[in-house]
């Protein structure tokens, strides 16, 4: 069996400087390289970011911040997390990925999503009303173009193709492409009928409560004949040199965060209690390398997982306090949670 993978998923969140100001967006998208690049020299195996069209975070556009980091790194797997492939056309997707592969030397992937926030859909002109159709189409579509051949699809969110070349063509043939999943089961179902790897993220919740999904997504893969699939976890997290630094430091940027995207959603605000315990019981993998690596491998064990993403950004943490978080993940708690798994 091969090693479970490690990566770190981000946001592009806006995040403060030192005089404690917001910075503007294009410093946090270089910060966003610069972080990446820490990440590939630590030797983490996967870098993943988000997209997001909303002033509290930097990357609208996360394929091109990719390439960038593509070309400033030498080993590490460059994809999003997730593309919201909801508002996007499926052509131009597969045409941006795989002038990433090429950019990468094919070390880009896809995690495709519906998206945790809405300001897409109105953005770029689609109605919300057909979010179901949206995906369940533009998924179908795109699970014919990462065959790299002539593509024939009907549907009624987009002009049809009609034997389609699509171009550039990838030297390895197809882009490794994921599809995201907040828990529904339908979303795992649909993950597993189009054959695509699945990427489950859990932000709330003791992780080992998921394992119904991942046994769902198999029994769902054996049941359309497909081969055994991968399964990633992507879970929010924070590291600093002890528990009680991590925690201190986490806080009032996560309750900032957290709170505001509760108000708009209709929930209550964050408190400190329930904070705690999501990092003593709950998704929240936050604490010294020890600590940290010792829930990595919980939560690896627990589902049976091929690669674990962190989540390492939240809110306006500062960059640095996010370079140190990358540095202590990659050289200690990937060792740490190696050695825990018999790796």
């Amino acid at each position: 069996m091969a090693p479970v993978e490690f990566g770190l998923d981000t946001f592009g969140d806006v995040t403060v400087g030192p005089d404690g100001e917001l910075l503007p967006y294009a410093q946090v998208i270089r910060n966003v390289i610069d972080q990446a690049v820490l990440a590939d020299e630590v030797g983490v195996d996967v870098f993943g970011l988000g997209e997001h069209h909303r002033d509290d975070y930097a990357v609208s556009a996360p394929e091109i911040v990719l390439a960038a980091v593509a070309a400033r790194t030498r080993r590490i797997k460059v994809g999003t997390a997730v593309t919201v492939l909801s508002s996007d056309d499926p052509v131009r997707v597969y045409e941006r990925f795989a002038t990433l592969a090429a950019i990468s030397d094919g070390r880009a992937e896809i995690t495709l999503g519906r998206g945790s926030f809405t300001e897409s859909f109105p953005l770029f002109g689609y109605d919300l009303a057909d979010y179901d159709r949206l995906f369940a189409e533009k998924a179908d579509l795109m699970a014919e173009l990462l065959t790299e051949k002539a593509v024939t699809w009907q549907g009624t969110v987009r002009p049809p193709l009609d034997d389609q070349e699509v171009y550039p063509k990838t030297e390895a043939g197809r882009i490794p492409t994921w599809i995201g999943v907040g828990g529904s089961p339908e979303s795992v179902v649909r993950a597993a009928q189009y054959g695509f790897p699945m990427v489950l993220a859990i932000i709330g919740g003791d992780p080992a409560r998921f394992a119904p999904y991942v046994d769902l997504y198999h029994r769902a893969l054996a049941e359309f004949d497909r081969e055994r699939l991968p399964v990633a976890v992507h879970a929010p997290g924070f590291l600093a040199a002890t528990d009680e630094e991590a925690t201190e430091t986490l806080w009032p940027h996560a309750q900032r965060a957290l709170t505001r995207i509760g108000a708009e959603r209709g929930w209550p605000p964050l408190t400190r209690d329930r904070f705690e315990a999501d990092i003593a019981e709950g998704a929240w993998h936050v604490g010294s390398p020890a600590t940290v690596a010792a829930k990595i491998a919980r939560t690896v064990t627990a589902l049976g997982i091929q690669r674990f993403d962190l989540k390492y950004s939240a809110g306006t943490l500062p960059h640095e306090s996010l370079m140190t978080a990358i540095h202590l993940y990659g050289t200690e708690v990937i060792p740490r949670v190696r050695e825990l798994l018999g790796e």
